[in-house]
C-alpha cells in the first residue's frame, strides 16, 4: 500500500486529519524495539495468575485472591496489587483470556474501560487502538517490555498479537509518558507472553474449526528443565487461517474487489528463565508473528487483488538482581524488527524494514518500609529502510526518576523523565499522583501529568510533506477517581477526567496540491469512566462504561470515530464441568472522517468450555449472536454471526 490512493485508505483508517489523504507516505506497520518496562520484574512472578492449560486458557477453579489482587506492573514500573494503582489499571489474566471470545489483542481490549477499536475488516486486518480518545499514534504498546510500535507510522499492530501467545495483559489509562516516554498520551498496553513454570515439562495442543472455513492449530511445552526448578522455559507455536469476507462494502466503494479477504497467521513466542540464587536471575525471550492479510482498496480497482506480508519480532535478554537489602537492579537488552512487503497483483509494491535496539538500566532503592526510588536510564537505536523514502536514524537517550511512597492513609507516586532525540531535540514529562484511604475499602485518588508524542518518520520526512522543524506533540491531564475495593465484590472505580492537546500534528495546505506537516492542532477530551472487576457469589464479572466528549478545538467538531458512549460486560461461572460465558459490547454514535456517521452497535459473543477428562477439553464459542451489521469505520465491513469449535489436550 504505499501507492498514494492506498495511502489515503490507511490514513482514513487511522483517523488522521483529512487533508493527509492528498499525500501517500509508508504503510508499514513496523514494530519498534523500546524495552520501556522492566520485562521480568522478580515480584510479577507472584502475581496470582491462574495455571495454564496448554491453550492459552486457564483452569476453572479461580480463587477470589487471584480474581481480586492480581500483582500488576505498569503502573508504576514495579510490583503493586492492582487495588493499589493510583492510575487506572485493567488486568486480564489468563482465565479473562480464556473466557473471552477474542482472538486477537484487539478483540480483548474492547473490554477495558476506555478502550475503542476500529478495524478495517476480518482479523489481521489493520487495527487501531484508542485510549481516553487519544489517537493510535498516542496510544502505547509494548510486548514482554518492548515497543512495537512503528517507527515510520508511530502505531502498534496490534492485529498482528494472537491471545494463543500471550499470558497476561495490563492496560493502563492516562499520560504516563513520565514512565514510557513517547506516545503514552493516551495510556499503555502491556502483554506479557508465556512464561515456563516450576513443574514438570507438559505438553499441550489444539485445533479448532468454524466459520469463515476458519482453521487454528496450537501446540507447545513450558516447565522445569531441572529438578530444583531453577531453569524453566516456555515454547509455543500457532497458526490460523481463514477465508474471511470482502473487508470493503463495494456498494459505498465501487472501485473495491468484492472478493474475500482472508488471513494467515503464523507465530511463535519463547522463554527460558533461569534462577542463579535467591538474588539473582536471567533470561531470554523471544516473540514472532508473521501475517498475510488480503484487503480491500477504496481507491483501486475492482479486480485488484492486495497483500500485506508483515513479521513483527521482538527478541530481549534480560537480568535482575538484588545488589543489597536496598538495592535491586533490572538490566534489558532488546531488539525489535519489522519487515513489510505490499503486492498487488502479485507485484512488489513497497517494503519497509525497522530495525530497534534497545538498553535499558532500572535500580530500585528501598529507603524504608513503603517507600522506593526508582532511577534509570535507556538508550533506544530506531531505523528505517525503505524504497519509498529514506530517513537518518533516531537515537534517544532518557532519564528517569520516581518515587512511590505511603504515608499512614496516604499514598503518592511521583514520576519525571527526560528524552533526548537526535532528530528533534528533548521533550520533559511528569506525573504526580496522590492516593487517600477513606476506609479500608474506599480510597479516592488524584493525579497531574503531562506526555508527549515524538513525530513519526512519516511526519518528519516523507517527501513533499514531512517537516523536520517539527516538535512533539504535547498533553496535559487532570484525574480523580473513587474507588471501592474488597473480597466480596472485586475493584470497582469511578474516575473524572480531562485531558488537554496542544501542537497536533496536522497536514494544513500550504499551496494548491501541497500539504506540510505542522505543530497546529489542539483538541480536548473530558469524561467519566467506570470499571468492575469482580464476582458476585461464583459468577465472575467485568464491566466498564466511557462518557466522553473529544472535541477538536480548531474546528470544534468531535474527533473522527470517538464515540460520546460506550461500555462492556462479561460474565462467566463454573458449572460442573462447565465454565460458560458470554461479553455485550456496545458503542453509541461516532462521526466519521468527512462528517459521516456511524451508527451505534450492540455486539454479544457467547462461549462454553466443558472439560472432558483432565486432559481433553472441547470449547466453543459464537461471535455476535444476535448478527448485528455495524461499521467501526465507513465502508469497511465487520463479522457477522460465526461459530467456532476447539478440541485441546493438556498433559497433566
Amino acid at each position: 500500500m504505499s501507492t498514494p490512493i492506498a495511502r489515503a485508505a490507511l490514513l482514513a483508517l487511522v483517523g488522521l486529519p483529512l487533508a493527509a489523504l492528498a499525500q501517500p507516505a509508508s504503510t508499514s506497520m513496523a514494530a519498534a524495539a523500546d524495552s520501556t518496562a522492566n520485562a521480568n520484574p522478580p515480584a510479577a512472578e507472584s502475581s496470582g495468575h491462574s495455571t495454564n492449560n496448554g491453550d492459552g486458557a486457564a483452569s476453572a477453579d479461580v480463587t477470589a485472591e487471584t480474581t481480586l489482587n492480581p500483582v500488576v506492573v505498569t503502573a508504576q514500573r514495579g510490583p503493586q496489587r492492582l487495588a493499589d494503582a493510583l492510575a487506572q489499571t485493567s488486568s486480564f489474566d489468563r482465565q479473562d483470556i480464556a473466557d473471552t471470545a477474542a482472538t486477537d489483542l484487539p478483540g480483548l481490549l474492547q473490554l477495558a474501560p476506555g478502550a475503542q477499536i476500529v478495524r478495517n475488516g476480518g482479523p489481521g486486518s489493520t487495527a487501531t487502538l484508542m485510549l481516553r480518545g487519544a489517537s493510535s499514534t498516542q496510544s502505547l504498546v509494548l510486548v514482554d517490555g518492548v515497543r512495537v510500535d512503528s517507527v515510520s507510522l508511530a502505531q502498534a499492530q496490534i492485529a498482528q498479537i494472537p491471545l494463543g501467545q500471550v499470558d497476561h495483559v495490563e492496560v493502563v489509562n492516562g499520560n504516563v509518558s513520565a514512565l514510557y516516554g513517547s506516545g503514552a498520551i493516551g495510556g499503555v498496553v502491556q502483554v506479557f507472553t508465556k512464561d515456563g513454570g516450576n513443574h514438570p515439562l507438559r505438553f499441550n495442543f489444539s485445533v479448532g474449526y468454524g466459520s469463515y472455513h476458519t482453521q487454528t492449530q496450537q501446540a507447545g511445552v513450558d516447565g522445569a528443565l531441572d529438578k530444583d526448578g531453577k531453569t524453566t522455559f516456555s515454547f509455543t507455536v500457532a497458526r490460523s487461517k481463514d477465508d474471511g469476507f470482502s473487508s470493503i462494502d463495494p456498494a459505498l466503494a465501487p472501485n473495491a474487489n468484492p472478493n474475500a479477504n482472508g488471513y494467515l497467521n503464523e507465530s511463535v513466542s519463547a522463554s527460558l528463565r533461569h534462577q542463579f540464587n535467591d538474588k539473582w536471575d536471567a533470561g531470554v525471550r523471544y516473540f514472532q508473528s508473521n501475517g498475510n492479510d488480503s484487503f480491500d482498496n477504496a481507491f483501486g480497482l475492482p479486480a485488484d487483488i492486495n497483500n500485506l506480508y508483515s513479521k513483527v519480532r521482538q527478541a530481549s535478554v534480560f537480568a535482575n538482581g538484588k545488589l543489597t537489602d536496598w538495592w535491586t537492579t533490572h538490566f534489558i537488552v532488546a531488539e525489535g524488527d519489522d519487515r513489510a512487503i505490499d503486492k498487488t497483483n502479485g507485484v512488489y509494491n513497497g517494503r519497509f524494514d525497522t530495525d530497534n535496539r534497545q538498553y535499558t538500566l532500572q535500580n530500585d532503592f528501598l529507603l524504608a518500609r513503603g517507600q522506593t526510588v526508582q532511577l534509570g536510564f535507556e538508550h533506544l537505536d530506531q531505523s528505517l529502510d525503505s524504497d519509498t523514502f529514506a530517513a537518518p536514524d533516531r537515537h534517544v537517550n532518557s532519564g528517569f526518576l520516581g518515587y512511590a511512597g505511603r504515608f499512614g492513609n496516604s499514598q503518592i507516586q511521583a514520576d519525571i523523565r527526560r528524552d533526548q532525540y537526535s532528530d528533534f531535540g528533548g521533550a520533559n514529562s511528569y506525573y504526580l499522583g496522590y492516593g487517600y484511604d477513606l476506609t479500608e475499602r474506599w480510597k479516592v485518588n488524584a493525579s497531574y501529568s503531562d506526555a508527549f508524542r515524538a513525530p513519526s518518520f512519516d511526519d518528519l520526512y516523507f517527501p513533499f510533506s514531512g517537516n523536520p522543524s517539527l516538535r512533539p506533540e504535547r498533553a496535559h491531564a487532570v484525574e480523580a477517581a473513587l474507588q471501592y475495593a474488597s473480597d466480596a465484590v472485586g475493584v470497582m472505580r469511578l474516575t473524572a477526567f480531562q485531558t488537554r492537546y496542544t501542537d497536533l500534528i496536522e497536514y494544513p495546505q500550504v499551496s494548491p496540491g501541497v500539504f506540510l506537516a505542522e505543530n497546529v492542532g489542539r483538541a480536548k477530551v473530558q469524561g467519566l469512566e467506570g470499571s468492575w472487576s469482580g464476582h458476585v457469589g461464583k459468577t465472575g464479572l467485568r464491566a466498564a462504561f466511557t462518557v466522553q466528549n473529544p472535541m477538536d478545538e480548531d474546528n470544534d467538531t468531535d474527533l473522527v470515530r470517538r464515540a460520546r458512549r460506550f461500555a462492556s460486560f462479561t460474565a462467566n461461572r463454573t458449572i460442573g464441568g462447565w465454565r460458560v460465558g458470554g461479553e455485550w459490547i456496545v458503542s453509541g454514535p461516532s462521526t466519521d472522517i468527512g462528517g459521516v456517521k456511524l451508527g451505534g452497535y450492540g455486539v454479544v459473543n457467547l462461549s462454553a468450555r466443558y472439560t472432558i477428562t483432565k486432559a481433553w477439553y472441547v470449547s466453543a464459542k459464537i461471535d455476535n449472536l444476535l448478527n448485528q451489521n455495524y461499521e467501526t469505520a465507513y465502508t469497511y465491513n465487520t463479522p457477522k454471526r460465526g461459530a467456532y469449535l476447539t478440541v485441546g489436550w493438556q498433559q497433566q
